[in-house]
């Protein structure tokens, strides 16, 4: 008997203890709305403050919570490709463990995902720092040029996929930046849906303008490369 899901939620996390309780009930709630069968999928990064052990205990009380618990902290690229390659859902949503993608907001998301391949959100009215503000639209501006892909706020984690676009798209350190573009570069259709955006409630960011710049320089120059070596195809007859 097939039990695959329709929806599976992947959530990477690295030191999010604290958010976790909450995140856990507002996904529930968000889930238990969309009237589908559900699954989701916690990755830990090697955390050091418990959040592995809160991810163990939420699994332990519903089946239908995955805990994968990475050896060691391998960053995020890594860690939503353990999730990815545990994700059975006939749709693949992702989001950041922070709370500042607002679950609420997932039936806007499946409804734009209703007629395309990939959907990527463009958060709005952005609870950050102007330092983070000015990067982001730099850095957003300067990938759009280069590789030439639609995405506006690639910095969004808040993501939905159909299962089959993401087969086979090859995984590197940086791809969780890249995976709207490549799934593009390949044929896939792509939406945009503007989201709510809030403010970090607990922990620090894990990512400041230093560790972006030159990880994103080297990644653009990495992903210009392999969208000339992607192979894209359709085979007759499919949608």
């Amino acid at each position: 008997m097939d039990t695959r899901p329709d929806l599976s939620v992947v959530v990477p996390a690295y030191n999010e203890v604290d958010n976790l309780a909450p995140l856990f009930a507002e996904l529930r709630t968000a889930l238990e709305a969309t009237g589908r069968t559900w699954e989701l999928v916690l990755i830990d990064d090697g955390s050091t403050d418990g959040t592995a052990q809160a991810m163990q205990a939420e699994a332990a009380r519903d089946p239908r919570v995955v805990a994968l618990l990475l050896e060691k902290n391998a960053g995020q690229s890594a860690a939503l490709a353990a999730g990815l390659s545990r994700a059975r859902g006939e749709v693949v949503v992702t989001l950041d463990a922070d709370l500042q993608n607002d679950p609420a907001d997932l039936p806007r998301v499946l409804a734009a995902l209703e007629h395309a391949d990939v959907v990527s959100g463009i958060r709005t009215d952005r609870q950050d720092t102007w330092v983070r503000l000015v990067s982001s639209r730099i850095a957003n501006t300067v990938r759009r040029n280069v590789l030439g892909d639609p995405v506006t706020d690639i910095g969004c984690s808040f993501k939905a996929y159909r299962r089959e676009v993401l087969v086979g798209l090859p995984m590197f350190v940086g791809v969780h930046r890249f995976l709207p573009a490549l799934c593009v570069f390949r044929g896939a259709r792509f939406a945009e849906v503007k989201l709510s955006h809030r403010a970090r409630r607990h922990g620090v960011s894990k990512y400041g303008v230093g560790n972006r710049l030159w990880r994103g320089i080297a990644d653009l120059i990495g992903v210009q490369w392999l969208k000339t070596r992607l192979v894209k195809y359709r085979i007759r007859g499919d949608r």
